[in-house]
């Protein structure tokens, strides 16, 4: 089964649910689907900010299985932050999400 992740709510979400639960997992190779995607909102955009632990450690996995980073574009912006994302990482809006998942073709998407 394929799965993309969209990181909307503000918070420990991308802390503890994405580095504590999700990226061990993928690390590890038991996390029981095949992850095609994932999108982050407004301040979770930090976590692909070049140099940071986690959004490193997720560009690796990317990298390594295929799966797509991207940063809500205006989120990017408005945080100063579109041109310093981690190796990989793209920055986009809806249109371009589903574009460059079609080929995966997720099979749910699931939001946190």
């Amino acid at each position: 089964m394929k799965v993309a992740y969209i990181f909307t709510t503000q918070g420990h979400t991308v802390s503890y649910k994405l580095g504590k639960m999700i990226l061990p997992q993928l690390e590890a190779g038991v996390h029981g689907v095949d992850v095609v995607g994932m999108f982050f909102f407004e301040d979770n955009n930090y976590v692909l900010v070049r140099g940071n632990p986690l959004g490193e450690r997720l560009a690796t996995v990317a990298r390594a299985q295929g799966m797509l980073l991207m940063g809500c574009d205006q989120c990017c912006y408005e945080r100063g932050i579109a041109e310093s994302l981690v190796d990989g990482a793209v920055i986009g809006c809806f249109p371009n999400l589903y574009r460059a998942l079609a080929p995966a073709a997720p099979d749910h998407v699931i939001t946190l």
